[in-house]
């Protein structure tokens, strides 16, 4: 990991675990102030202080923080850009036009969204107009992302979108050209993907299409868990 992306996350403040004078109740209210790792304990601990969170600007505009949805002790963590109108008014990831997509994509390999992936974001709430979210906005909610991934412990992370490629392993590379590789992250294997909202804009199935891709690289995930849960 390069020193920018340990400036990005926060990672140094999140390795330790909280010191005994640490108040968390603070965590919400200022994004200088660190979240140490085992300070929540479950997904369900996250609710509360994301829902009261104004570490940046986009807990001023939300209706609902976005947590996550599925399963929290699955093998397989997907990671969103961030919520939109339908998931701040639900208060659950990926449930729009392209959560319906992420779903299909999902089932096409046998992958249950309630019992075998567990679905989060890079930032807990909505952007305005579902813009991107921004490298300040994005530092100030990762930490509460790595967390979760502590909580969870993964050991696939599908990162949809260029956005959350960014958010956590600090690559700025379009994602047409990382898609469908491998990185691995503190552990654990990361695979990039095209977001399912970019296949709504673009729905041709034929060779070389982003759907022909998104088909290949979801197999490859297939595999990939296969081969994991065979070493077991």
């Amino acid at each position: 990991m390069s020193p920018d992306q340990i400036d990005l996350f926060n990672v140094a403040d999140t390795v330790n675990a909280p010191p005994e004078d640490f108040d968390p109740a603070l965590i919400p209210t200022d994004a200088n102030i660190p979240i140490p790792a085992g300070t929540y304990s479950t997904m369900e601990d996250l609710k509360a202080p994301c829902n009261g969170c104004h570490r940046c600007g986009l807990g001023t505009t939300r209706t609902n923080a976005v947590i996550g949805r599925g399963n929290p002790k699955a093998d397989i963590l997907v990671i969103g850009e961030g919520p939109g109108q339908t998931e701040d008014e639900t208060g659950l990831p990926f449930v729009g036009k392209a959560g319906q997509l992420l779903e299909k994509i999902l089932a096409a390999v046998k992958l249950d969204t309630e019992k075998d992936v567990y679905i989060a974001n890079i930032v807990k709430c909505r952007p305005p107009g579902n813009r991107k979210p921004t490298d300040k906005e994005m530092k100030s909610c990762t930490p509460y992302l790595l967390e979760q991934v502590r909580i969870m412990d993964p050991k696939i992370v599908l990162l949809m979108g260029a956005t959350s490629v960014q958010g956590l392993l600090g690559e700025k590379a379009g994602i047409t050209k990382i898609r469908g590789q491998w990185r691995e992250w503190e552990g654990r294997l990361c695979m990039p993907m095209l977001h399912p909202a970019y296949l709504l804009r673009n729905p041709s199935r034929k060779e070389g299409s982003p759907k022909y891709h998104t088909w290949k690289d979801i197999q490859a995930v297939r595999a990939k868990y296969d081969e994991i849960c065979q070493g077991e």
